[in-house]
């Protein structure tokens, strides 16, 4: 994720800070920014010759390109990577539009179709 992300989570911060201190009990709304600064940071796709790295923000999961068997698109323009055991993850940060750089990182493992015309 690109580390421009993070300029909404310090106006966010900015704009947290007068009622942080609004009532002793506030400053813990300063812990939204921070997550959200967190997450930012945290989450991502590493895609290396060997495989592929989800990294969420409490963890992470590594599929070698061997268990990989292709990629679906969810409902919501989001991207699952399928293994060979049947079992569908995640890839947080990325969309449809991304699917030919991603292609091209995996070393020629899956192709892209044409978008129709």
């Amino acid at each position: 994720m690109s580390r421009t992300a993070l300029l909404p989570v310090v106006l966010l911060f900015v704009c947290f800070v007068p009622l942080a201190f609004a009532a002793s009990w506030t400053p813990v709304v300063l812990l939204v920014p921070l997550l959200a600064a967190f997450w930012v940071l945290r989450v991502g796709v590493d895609v290396a010759d060997d495989g592929v790295t989800v990294r969420s923000l409490l963890g992470s999961r590594r599929v070698a390109w061997a268990d990989v068997a292709g990629i679906r698109v969810g409902r919501r323009a989001d991207l699952w990577l399928v293994t060979t055991g049947g079992t569908e993850v995640r890839l947080p940060v990325l969309r449809p539009r991304d699917l030919p750089r991603l292609a091209a990182l995996s070393g020629g493992r899956f192709a892209v179709p044409e978008p129709p015309r």
